[in-house]
């Protein structure tokens, strides 16, 4: 787990000052150590968290021993010891004991294509071949990992693990109008942008390939996307995943520094931590407590942990403790909105004296159906199937009306899906529509078009609402909200998070079980909760789900009320013709009534903060002037 960065194409004078920036930005994510090397044709830059091979041959930048292919990685390769036998039976010589130097022979084995079929784990790296002047930049197959990457105009290419690191080489400076929109509508950008104009984000499961100067993308791997199984019976789907969740959780076991859980009280973590103490795995489970909130959960966790005979330490953490808005946005290189991820950095700063590795329950909910928006989709898309197309066009007509009265709304939301498909489910979401009625926009997204409220409404994807929706929800909620909470919150802390529901043989499983029986009898996420019946009992099992609520938009409110009164009065959003002051200082005044602000509030308090943020260290920085003269003469 670490930052990787790299810039070729250019002259070696010009890169090694570049790379250097980038790889100090990423400090936080490798703080063991640092590594810079110089090819005729690339830079690559590196800084450690090492959890593979202690010792300096362990360090990256990484080349084979002629030197001429190299690599930087971040992640983890969970079945590396199984590729490295299979390569030392190609008679493959290896130096090391991680998991990086797999990548470079199987790429001299198998090729780029080869060896990414083969890996087992998650991971984001960039690979050079000197012999064909070519780069490729690699994401796992969710996107556990990010990785970023600019051309310039004469061809170049840089990378980095974070947008931040791009521009702290002069590599980005300028906003881009439609991810600022994105963010403003979801609280994070999506991975089909980046915040920085010109930057684009490696797609899970994709390889971007380089060479003098031609990009070509491809994609290697896809999840099932719906039904796919014909039959299964539900003991059959409980049986499987149990022995896909041991194997996962196996792999997940081994490193060279010490490894945690975290330990909830909810199904997801308590099966990981089940299977951990099945294996005889040698961890300690650690549970946040927050004491007198009713969502503290570490009763349970106790009794489970207790039960499970593992290890167990609760982390006190007190309302006052919870990390303020300058580390969430200096934990993010975009902004980022997600307010749970204030209550992740309070985790791992909690967790991190004790334990390198942590071992999570994420992904479980969004593979076997845990959300009740699933549920609700299930039932709109069954119900679909008898509605003929002439009640469709019926129900457009008066759905205003039925919508005004509050008895009605939720029967009328299902028709809505059930008729309309994943733009109604989309439309429901009341964002960008909020900005525009309170005049919240300034001039630079006054004509800003989002994509995701452009969809047709139709009765033919009402019959595949919920199939539509988690692809949809992969691709954007999933992987740019969810994923980039865990990553950016732990390596902020230089954790490494490994969660084995994001286990790619879990998903290709899971991702095709068909819905009645993930959601058998109703229940969300049934086939983990029967397996969690059958080991840890009903308590566990059907429990009532619970969460690390973070209240932000009480505090805007309340405890952050003057300081996000002043930042909206001295406003950067303002000056910059991204958001109207005023029409922000007249909403927070009408939220003070009700002691509750709205997410658009939030997230433009978020977005002038990190735009705060990301100024002040383009000033304070005199070497970022420097580079950024540099860009611009490489551009023109």
């Amino acid at each position: 787990m670490c930052g990787i960065a790299g810039l070729v194409g250019l002259e070696s004078s010009r890169r090694p000052g570049s790379v250097r920036a980038m790889v100090s930005s990423l400090e936080r994510r490798g703080p063991d150590a640092e590594g810079l090397e110089i090819w005729n044709g690339a830079t690559l830059g590196h800084r450690r968290l090492a959890i593979f091979d202690l010792t300096e041959a362990g360090g990256q930048p990484m080349a084979t021993r002629d030197g001429k292919v190299a690599v930087v990685f971040n992640g983890a390769i969970y079945n590396f010891r199984e590729l490295r036998g299979e390569l030392q039976s190609y008679h493959h010589c290896f130096r090391s004991n991680s998991d990086t130097e797999v990548l470079l022979h199987g790429y001299r084995q198998w090729g780029i294509a080869g060896l990414v079929s083969r890996l087992h784990g998650m991971f984001a790296f960039g690979l050079w071949d000197s012999d064909t002047g070519s780069l490729h930049l690699v994401r796992d197959r969710l996107g556990v990992k990010p990785l970023y990457y600019v051309q310039l105009a004469n061809g170049s290419v840089g990378f980095a693990s974070s947008a931040r690191a791009l521009r702290a080489a002069g590599l980005a400076s300028e906003l881009d109008a439609d991810a600022v929109a994105e963010f403003l509508e979801f609280g994070y950008v999506t991975e089909n942008r980046c915040i920085y104009r010109g930057v684009h984000k490696v797609l899970p499961a994709h390889i971007v390939s380089w060479s003098h100067g031609v990009i070509r993308h491809s994609q290697y791997w896809a999840p099932h996307t719906g039904n796919n199984f014909n039959a299964i019976s539900f003991d059959d789907a409980v049986e499987q995943t149990e022995n896909l969740l041991l194997k996962a959780v196996e792999m997940r076991l081994f490193a060279d520094v010490p490894v945690g859980a975290l330990l909830s009280g909810g199904v997801d973590s308590s099966l990981v931590c089940w299977a951990a103490a099945r294996l005889g795995g040698n961890l300690t489970a650690y549970t946040i407590s927050t004491p007198g909130d009713p969502a503290d959960e570490s009763d349970d966790a106790i009794k489970t942990a207790h039960a499970l005979g593992i290890p167990h330490k609760v982390l006190p953490i007190h309302p006052e403790q919870i990390p303020g808005i300058d580390e969430l946005t200096s934990a993010y290189g975009e902004p980022f909105a997600c307010s749970s991820g204030l209550g992740m950095l309070q985790l791992s700063r909690a967790i991190k004296p004790e334990a390198t590795v942590l071992l999570t329950g994420d992904g479980g909910d969004d593979v076997y159906l845990g959300y009740p928006e699933h549920k609700h989709l299930w039932m709109a898309q069954r119900i679909a199937a008898f509605i003929p197309p002439t009640f469709a066009k019926s129900w457009y007509g008066l759905r205003h009306a039925a919508l005004r009265f509050s008895t009605l709304r939720r029967p009328a939301h299902f028709l809505d899906y059930a008729t309309g498909g994943l733009a109604a489910f989309t439309a429901a979401h009341d964002g960008w529509p909020k900005y525009q009625r309170e005049g919240l926009l300034g001039e630079r997204l006054a004509d800003v078009q989002l994509g995701q409220r452009g969809m047709r409404w139709s009765p033919e994807n009402g019959r595949q609402v919920l199939t539509d929706m988690l692809v949809y929800d992969r691709e954007g909620r999933f992987v740019s909200e969810y994923l980039t909470k865990v990553d950016g919150s732990t390596m902020h802390y230089a954790i490494e998070a490994r969660s084995p529901f994001l286990d790619q043989n879990i998903w290709e499983f899971a991702s095709a079980l068909p819905y009645s029986v993930r959601l058998q009898g109703g229940r969300l996420k049934a086939v983990l909760r029967e397996l969690a019946r059958r080991h840890l009992g009903a308590r566990v099992a059907y429990g009532r789900k619970r969460g690390f609520t973070i209240p932000v938009q009480r505090w805007l409110t309340g405890a952050w009320l003057d300081s996000t009164r002043e930042a909206f009065r001295d406003s950067l959003l303002q000056q910059e013709g991204w958001i109207r002051s005023d029409a922000a200082l007249k909403c927070l005044t009408e939220a003070t009534k009700h002691k509750w602000a709205p997410l658009q509030l939030w997230y433009i308090y978020v977005l002038e903060n990190w735009l705060r943020h990301e100024k002040t260290a383009a000033v304070t920085t005199e070497p970022e002037v420097k580079r950024k003269a540099f860009a611009r003469a490489v551009a023109s």
